[in-house]
């Protein structure tokens, strides 16, 4: 997708992209013979906010502020994840910029032609961002419009057949760079500059989704979410959460959804075949599956964060997606936890008995979100969670999240 396209792709009115976020089928009950089925009907979701809050793309100002108040108390384990991340290449006040004009990602990073340095440099943006947040040292700050100024100043574009994951990977944490520094911090000539870039050459590359496997579609609507919150574009942002309205329900089995999981349309799964082998060739629907649980935990890993990152933006941003995704995210974390700390073993009924774990440092804003928050008991999860802490980096779009989210009641 080309730079100025982004009148075109986002032909949908923030009306219309309501409806689409709306329009889902109530649940079968378990018992209820089912045939495919694409839909949803979840309670109404609002339209995006009459005015986003700025702070607000993962993070608010309250979040923020807890952490700083942990770190400076020495308190655990905020204090732990702090000195890690402090302690990571990422935070190096001598890192320098590898911004390039067109970045080629290959499948299987073949080929990688700028594609660790985006996302590093994205991931070190925000690391800086939070760095200025907990020490009020400017030279972090500066250190983050530096990185985000050289690439503003330089990429035009994304290209090969990974070309929509990684703008969604770095987009992901562009963004959270960018509202700490714009909303708070404030001294930034060329914020408009890197604004342009995002929309520009970001949006328009993930704003109509994915039909590959569901992680990439999750990946490419979080950027495309907390992109258009800084951009404050509504109808972006009404479009980016009805394609994740839709997606969640397809990644994420209940056993409410009937015989079979639900689909998105535009993938045509519309027979039993079709959707198993789609699921990886799993054919047992339990609670708490995921489209990618039999592929491997890793990829799992990067749909469940990005459900729980769009989770909690929209409630920062006013809107309460629990009725349509929390008991889906939940349960996620939930089964794959409890296969990833061993508490029981892998019957021959999931994925043939075997799966490959690696799960990754994804679950504190979901365990946070609705634990912390909302006080549900995640007696897996939790294990898992507190066994990660302090909880770092995948080095592509999550980061430090033991330090924003762990028991942030914000």
């Amino acid at each position: 997708m080309r730079p100025g396209s982004i009148s075109r792709v986002l032909g949908l009115s923030a009306a219309l992209a309501g409806v689409i976020a709306a329009a889902f089928m109530a649940p079968a009950s378990a018992d209820q013979a089912a045939p495919a089925r694409t839909a949803a009907a979840a309670p109404a979701v609002a339209a995006a906010p009459a005015n986003f809050t700025h702070p607000g793309v993962n993070l608010n100002t309250a979040q923020l502020d807890f952490v700083r108040a942990k770190v400076q108390a020495g308190a655990q384990p905020w204090k732990a994840a702090y000195d890690q991340m402090m302690g990571s290449r990422y935070a190096s006040l001598s890192r320098t910029a590898k911004p390039r004009a067109v970045v080629e990602c290959g499948s299987y990073s073949n080929p990688n032609n700028g594609c660790t340095d985006e996302r590093e440099d994205a991931i070190a943006a925000y690391t800086d961002a939070l760095a200025w947040y907990i020490t009020r040292d400017d030279r972090y700050a500066q250190k983050a419009i530096q990185l985000m100024d050289a690439w503003s100043g330089s990429i035009q574009d994304h290209t090969n057949s990974n070309a929509p994951l990684q703008t969604g990977w770095a987009g992901s944490s562009w963004p959270k760079a960018a509202e700490i520094i714009k909303h708070v911090y404030g001294n930034w000539p060329n914020a408009g500059r890197f604004s342009t870039m995002l929309r520009t050459v970001y949006l328009p590359e993930i704003i109509n989704g994915s039909n590959s496997n569901g992680n990439w579609e999750l990946t490419m609507m979080e950027a495309a979410v907390s992109i258009s919150v800084f951009l404050d574009d509504k109808a972006a942002y009404d479009k980016a959460i009805g394609i994740y309205l839709t997606r969640v329900p397809a990644y994420i089995y209940l056993s409410s959804d009937g015989a079979l999981p639900r689909t998105v349309p535009s993938q045509n799964l519309n027979t039993r075949d079709k959707i198993v082998s789609y699921w990886q060739g799993q054919g047992t629907f339990v609670t708490g599956l995921t489209q990618e649980t039999c592929r491997d935990f890793v990829h799992t890993g990067y749909g469940i964060s990005s459900v729980s990152h769009v989770f909690e933006t929209a409630r920062l941003q006013g809107q309460d997606l629990f009725p349509q995704v929390g008991e889906r995210l939940r349960q996620a974390l939930g089964f794959q936890s409890k296969y990833e700390v061993q508490a029981e073993p892998v019957p021959s009924s999931l994925c043939g008995g075997s799966v490959q774990r690696g799960l990754g440092p994804i679950t504190e804003v979901g365990y946070n979100a609705l634990n912390t928050r909302l006080g549900y008991a995640m007696t897996n999860t939790q294990r898992l969670t507190e066994q990660q802490r302090p909880s770092g980096t995948n080095n592509l779009f999550v980061a430090w999240e033991t330090l924003t989210n762990a028991q942030n009641p914000n």
